[in-house]
């Protein structure tokens, strides 16, 4: 009998469910939801690169996509879904009160951005980040070793030290923190108190500097000199972590009603979005699965044999079992992709914006048409730019860090700039690769996810020609959720281990981008001079 699971994958913006045949990976039925207060701009101010998410956002969200996937489905179907999984951004933590409720859902901080999950963007720890790296390069261990030897502001230690310091009224409240990784399924099997909190390894080895080496979190004594703030916090949170694929619980009475699903659905362990998106965009030993967005996340597995003793500096994290169980999982990423060409486009579209009467229809057709544009340049141009308009992630976090256009002249064009612009962003791509390389880690193929992979040939054979490497574009528009979907599938005892569920429910790929010898040439110059570039920028700022 055909079962069936549900991924459920929470990004930025908005969630999205899927509902899949367990036995080929088919999606069924779909549905997405913005979050209602997200999408009004509450609670965020990117001045100070606050961002904030109402917990209410996340439920609200939650119960929306599964109840309009459901009513997509046919009888047959809806008996027969028996699990369901997660993935979310990461690091997005909130501070929790004793019974594991996010301070955002009591009265009294309901309005309270502090009391809320800060996104994964949200940069307003930069100094709780830098007193973490100082502390830990004096310290008895350095726990960021293993974390690329630079705590990121993005992370969850620097954010819940930022919002305790920030605001004397919670800290009576504050009990523990959570992942939104892990709150969800704590919240659908009723399993919210801290102690209780079952913990995924993947959010907890990249962003909490969990290792079993020392025993899991930092130590009581490094939190304390830290900050008397956090003082037995860590007894408060977990010891133990899970993989994906293991089960929480099971969907409660509650529940079950309010998502209008059959009794006894299985909720397997969360994850973060982009290690979702590796598996279920096919990653294996060896493979660099790129997701590409506003951002990008580079994840590879390795056999803990190939990578022991080997500590790679400036990436997100070296974790066991945080993306296969049994594997080493590595993660590095840049801070900005997407986002450069969205910047420019607004760049471009300023006077639209300012004097035309309906610019709308205007905005989708610049990039696209500036594309065009690029290939009918001339190869050679003077201009070279450095994508670090977000601070920078990997190599190297550095959140001062700031990206530069050079190279200008009177003659200088739109088309010319957006070309260095989409270059800077593959070189980005380059400088993260050629970190692993001189590590020895062993890459055999290259794995693409996520809109632009999908929706730009021009942006994807470049990167094939800077990265020399070949680049296969999953065949799926929704690599997370279905990879969270496959979690699931394991989880309610379908397949044995995620590779199983892989070989059974990855739909593949449909584009092939291989490396041209002459534009290889190319890019290897165009790599010094942006190295060059970097190393003044990095001087100046």
């Amino acid at each position: 009998m055909e079962k069936y699971v549900i991924g459920v994958d929470y990004g930025s913006d908005s969630a999205r469910a899927i509902i899949v045949n367990a036995s080929n990976g088919e999606t069924v039925a779909t549905a997405v939801k913005n979050y209602p207060r997200w999408s009004k701009g509450l609670f965020c101010d990117a001045a100070t690169s606050q961002y904030r998410q109402h917990p209410l956002d996340y439920i609200e969200a939650l119960e929306s996509v599964i109840r309009d996937s459901v009513a997509q489905c046919s009888s047959h179907v809806w008996g027969n879904i028996v699990a369901i999984a997660f993935d979310t951004t990461g690091s997005t933590p909130c501070l929790t009160d004793r019974a594991g409720t996010p301070l955002a859902m009591l009265p009294e901080f309901e309005e309270n951005p502090n009391a809320m999950f800060l996104l994964w963007k949200d940069h307003t720890a930069i100094p709780e980040a830098t007193e973490i790296n100082q502390l830990c390069k004096r310290f008895s261990i350095d726990y960021s070793k293993y974390s690329g030897g630079i705590y990121d502001s993005e992370w969850v230690w620097a954010k819940m030290l930022h919002v305790l310091r920030q605001d004397e009224s919670l800290r009576k409240n504050a009990y523990s923190w959570i992942e939104c990784s892990d709150w969800l399924p704590a919240l659908i099997t009723g399993r919210t108190q801290p102690e209780q909190v079952v913990r995924n390894a993947c959010a907890a080895g990249h962003k909490a500097m969990w290792n079993a080496k020392w025993e899991g979190l930092p130590s009581e004594e490094f939190l304390g000199q830290l900050d008397p703030l956090l003082k037995g916090i860590r007894s408060r949170l977990y010891t133990d972590t899970a993989t994906a694929g293991e089960t929480v619980g099971v969907l409660t009475q509650e529940w079950t009603k309010r998502l209008n699903l059959p009794f006894g659905v299985v909720v397997g362990i969360g994850t973060l979005d982009c290690h979702a998106g590796a598996v279920g965009g096919g990653i294996a030993p060896y493979v660099l699965a790129r997701t590409i967005g506003t951002s990008t996340c580079d994840i590879i597995v390795a056999p803990a044999k190939d990578v022991e003793g080997k500590i790679i500096p400036g990436i997100c994290g070296q974790a066991d079992g945080s993306v296969l169980p049994g594997l080493v999982g590595l993660e590095a990423g840049q801070s900005c992709f997407g986002d450069v060409y969205a910047w420019f486009k607004n760049l471009m579209s300023w006077g639209l914006s300012e004097f035309a009467p309906s610019p709308e229809e205007f905005y989708g057709k610049i990039l696209p048409r500036l594309e065009e544009q690029i290939k009918v340049l001339p190869e050679k141009s003077s201009v070279c730019a450095l994508d670090w308009f977000n601070g920078r992630r990997s190599p190297d976090a550095n959140p001062h860090a700031k990206g530069a256009i050079i190279g200008l002249t009177l003659g200088t064009s739109a088309p010319e700039i957006y070309r260095a612009l989409i270059e800077a962003t593959i070189m980005g791509s380059r400088a993260i690769l050629e970190r692993l390389k001189s590590h020895d880690i062993r890459m055999d193929s290259v794995v693409a996810l996520g809109g632009i992979a999908r929706k730009s040939d021009y942006i994807m054979q470049n990167m094939a020609d800077g990265m020399n490497v070949t680049i296969k574009v999953a065949r799926s528009d929704q690599a997370c959720a279905a990879g969270a979907a496959m979690f699931a599938a394991v989880a309610a005892g379908l397949y044995s281990t995620v590779p199983d569920a892989q070989a059974s429910m990855c739909e593949g790929y449909d584009k092939v981008f291989k490396p041209q010898a002459g534009r290889v040439v190319y890019y290897n110059e165009l790599y010094n001079k942006y190295k060059a570039l970097a190393g003044f920028m990095e001087s100046q700022y």
